[in-house]
């Protein structure tokens, strides 16, 4: 069947979010052709793709185009009710001006307390829960990954099978330590994100850091948020051995004591407010607004009201919604604090001669996504309706619970290892277009924008959010599944498909400091 005809016996549907807007998109799988009317009398005058926009109204050239109730762009030239929108015919708005946005005016107030949720997790001697228990071992620089590789084969080999209570050794390798203007103020980001990594609570506390011992981040640096030590038990400098089997046998040796320490550890009930989620969307659709985004919304909500830390990130995913959020902080530091990241990153894609602009793909605007604001404003469904309790910049470690911005990139990989060193011992992921994204170190559940995709993908998405669009389900019924599913998965009673299937995306540092 050709894609631009309409499937036999389907009824055509379209959502408008908000009763402001004067567009809708498509939920019909293989999208609409031209002619197909609808039961208010609004007629398609061009075939519209599924997640693409339609003009529920004429729109004059340079007429405001609307979506979630705001402005997402202008119209290039006239559109008629019934039009194909998309990137073609429109063009992006400018974004919010920093200088004049409402802060800290309208705190959501704490919601009734959620109680009596538990999961099973590790306890760690500084407080923190894991939901893994895993030996990381961190390197200062890229130069020893070659014989980190060789290493883990070796470990995974001959030792990891001794210790059956151990589930995992991983090795934070990276592209820094050396080559680099490791004095730069800059420089901090990566520095403090490589020394946040080592303590993540998956990690268990047994740290290990193996460098060369002639770059730049000495590996007694990774152990220390101020000057370094001198060298110990929990690092080595791989020039102080003799030759390449002195090295690997000095690591195995080291290696093996830290597995006889966490062998020992057991699972034991913790209250659900030891979760630390990180949440992220890649592949993103005009779905993940409408479906997986707000459900992970809903969610967020009720991890807030059982005492839990939730992250939300992705700065130019959000600065196009900032104005909906620094209301919502809980107090005006917090208000600032977003600002100062949003104004941050502007200037820092400025250097670059860009703008937020530069942050959509060709697959968010073949899912329907026009721009970065219509992208935004789907994105920030993520953080729910609670208080902003706190900010992170880059790599800073967490130190309270509540709903927190961890300001990172957009990119997925870079997002997930900053998240990762800011604490979080559980990752969710929403993807419309879908990726196999996943990380070693947490559990990462994948939710889907559409049931189509679920259906193609069915052994690699964890959840299927796409039964909102179709009213099967409400975004209450799948944020309390997510919800549900989470607690099986911190406490390693479900596992998740990336996990099965042993796929682990590489840790991506961001380094905005020069590189010399």
């Amino acid at each position: 069947m050709n894609i631009h005809d309409k499937p036999p016996h389907e009824e055509p549907r379209r959502i408008q979010v908000n009763p402001a807007d004067n567009v809708a998109i498509v939920v019909n799988s293989l999208g609409l052709p031209a002619g197909t009317a609808f039961a208010d009398g609004l007629v398609l005058n061009q075939f519209v793709p599924q997640g693409h926009k339609m003009a529920l109204a004429d729109i004059a050239a340079g007429g405001e185009i609307v979506r979630y109730g705001e402005v997402i762009g202008y119209a290039t030239g006239p559109i008629a009710r019934g039009d194909w929108i998309n990137e073609n015919n429109t063009r992006m708005a400018e974004p919010p001006p920093l200088d004049a946005l409402e802060m800290a005016t309208r705190p959501p107030p704490p919601g009734e307390p959620l109680t009596g949720y538990t999961f099973q997790g590790y306890r760690n001697a500084d407080g923190t829960v894991g939901t893994k228990n895993i030996l990381a071992i961190s390197t200062s620089v890229q130069c020893v990954a070659g014989t980190m590789e060789y290493a883990l084969k070796r470990i995974k080999a001959d030792l990891l099978p001794k210790y059956p209570n151990v589930d995992d050794v991983v090795v934070l390798t990276h592209a820094y330590g050396c080559g680099v203007a490791i004095n730069a103020p800059q420089a901090v980001v990566p520095i403090r994100t490589l020394q946040s990594l080592a303590r993540n609570p998956n990690f268990g506390g047994e740290v290990l850091v193996i460098g060369l011992g002639c770059e730049k981040l000495v590996p007694e640096r990774l152990l220390s948020e101020t000057a370094p030590g001198e060298p110990g038990p929990d690092t080595m400098r791989m020039q102080d051995h003799e030759g390449f089997g002195a090295n690997i046998a000095a690591i195995l040796e080291r290696v093996e004591a830290r597995l006889k320490v966490l062998n020992q550890r057991k699972r034991e009930t913790v209250p659900a407010s030891e979760l630390v989620v990180g949440m992220q969307c890649g592949g993103s659709d005009a779905f993940s607004g409408l479906t997986a985004n707000p459900a992970l919304g809903y969610c967020a909500d009720l991890l807030v009201r059982a005492g839990a830390t939730v992250m939300f990130s992705e700065v130019t995913e959000v600065r196009d919604a900032i104005h909906l959020l620094t209301p919502r902080a809980a107090t005006k530091e917090v208000a600032d604090a977003l600002v100062e990241q949003m104004r941050w990153y502007d200037d820092y894609l400025a250097q670059g001669k860009v703008d937020r602009g530069a942050n959509t793909t060709p697959g968010n605007k073949k899912g329907g996504l026009s721009n970065i604001i219509e992208k935004s404003l789907g994105s920030v469904a993520k953080s729910g309706s609670s208080a902003i309790a706190g900010v992170l910049k880059p790599g800073e470690k967490l130190t309270q619970k509540g709903l927190i911005f961890a300001a990172t990139p957009a990119s997925d990989f870079v997002c997930g290892t900053l998240q990762l060193a800011s604490g979080m011992n559980l990752h969710v992921f929403t993807t419309g277009r879908g990726t196999p994204y996943g990380l070693a170190a947490v559990p990462v559940i994948k939710v889907s924008t559409r049931s189509d995709l679920a259906r193609r993908w069915a052994d690699l998405i964890d959840l299927d959010a796409g039964p909102i669009a179709t009213g099967e389900k409400t975004i209450a019924d799948v944020g309390q599944e997510l919800f549900e599913l989470m607690l099986a998965v911190a406490s390693g009673e479900k596992q998740v498909w990336a996990d099965k299937w042993g796929l682990a995306n590489d840790l991506t540092l961001f380094n905005p400091a020069p590189v010399t």
